[in-house]
């Protein structure tokens, strides 16, 4: 199936199971977009939770343009974009800009490979691991943190944030200080190594999501990067918070088992040619 928006948009959700279990497609829930780029996450969103309200943070100008397209093309209603990058302070800051076209793949107008690594940070194995990803330019933004932004919009909880920002995760994290208490999941993107300069690893963040009352109930990081899925004790259940942990060391064996027959497969393949 080629990758377009439509296809992408129409693909569950990784995490679209848990969501379900965790709120009732119907509420009126406040989610985060964050680092929301052209928008296909949050009209996912839209569609499973319908009367919701959702904030959708992009600073890049360009990427800006294409979604409030989309969000027009699939009859968005109940998205907000806010052209602001989320940080640890509010303000200005430096924004490196990505581009690029993978070679072996063809270029079309209806998916953009490049513009989806830009970061609050400069990049730093990144191009040693994409070396078709670029970042030519650098240009400032508007920050604001989480606290501050839903101070200022009396947001009293958010159900769930969705975060994609490209290694500044601990920056977008310390913003939200102590209204941390009043986020129940956070869905966000995490590196094995460093792709962007002085950003957090795995253990970083796994250590301060754990400090903060947050219990990691999914997780697909591999070598390089992946996400995890995380809810705060505060407003979920043990049980039903086990239910998840058993269900994600599942998969994790499962997984296991496949890797080690694949490899003695391989290695009989190798001996059989002797």
């Amino acid at each position: 199936m080629p990758l377009t928006i439509e296809n992408y948009i129409n693909t569950p959700s990784p995490i679209e199971h848990e969501l379900k279990e965790l709120f009732d497609t119907m509420s009126e829930l406040i989610i985060f977009d964050i680092g929301s780029c052209e928008g296909e996450d949050s009209i996912k969103y839209s569609r499973l939770f319908p009367n919701s309200k959702i904030y959708a943070f992009e600073p890049l100008p360009n990427n800006l343009s294409l979604l409030y397209a989309n969000l027009k093309e699939y009859l968005t209603n109940n998205v907000e974009v806010l052209p602001i990058a989320l940080s640890n302070e509010k303000g200005k800051a430096l924004f490196y800009v990505s581009s690029g076209q993978p070679e072996n793949l063809a270029k079309t107008d209806d998916w953009n490979f490049g513009n989806k690594s830009s970061s609050l940070l400069s990049p730093d194995k990144h191009i040693e691991y994409v070396p078709w990803l670029t970042f030519n330019q650098v240009i400032q933004v508007d920050t604001d943190t989480i606290q501050n932004f839903c101070i200022n919009c009396e947001i009293k909880c958010i159900d769930f944030i969705h975060m994609d920002v490209q290694g500044a995760e601990l920056k977008v994290l310390e913003g939200a200080a102590d209204f941390l208490n009043n986020i129940k999941s956070i869905w966000l993107e995490v590196e094995s190594i460093s792709l962007y300069e002085d950003q957090p690893l795995k253990v970083d963040i796994e250590n301060f999501m754990q400090k903060h009352g947050f219990c990691k109930i999914k997780d697909t990081v591999g070598d390089i990067a992946g996400d995890q899925l995380y809810v705060n004790l505060k407003y979920f259940h043990k049980k039903q918070i086990n239910k998840y942990l058993y269900l994600n060391l599942f998969f994790i064996f499962k997984n296991r088992i496949k890797t080690s027959i694949k490899f003695i497969f391989k290695r009989l393949q190798k001996l059989l040619k002797l």
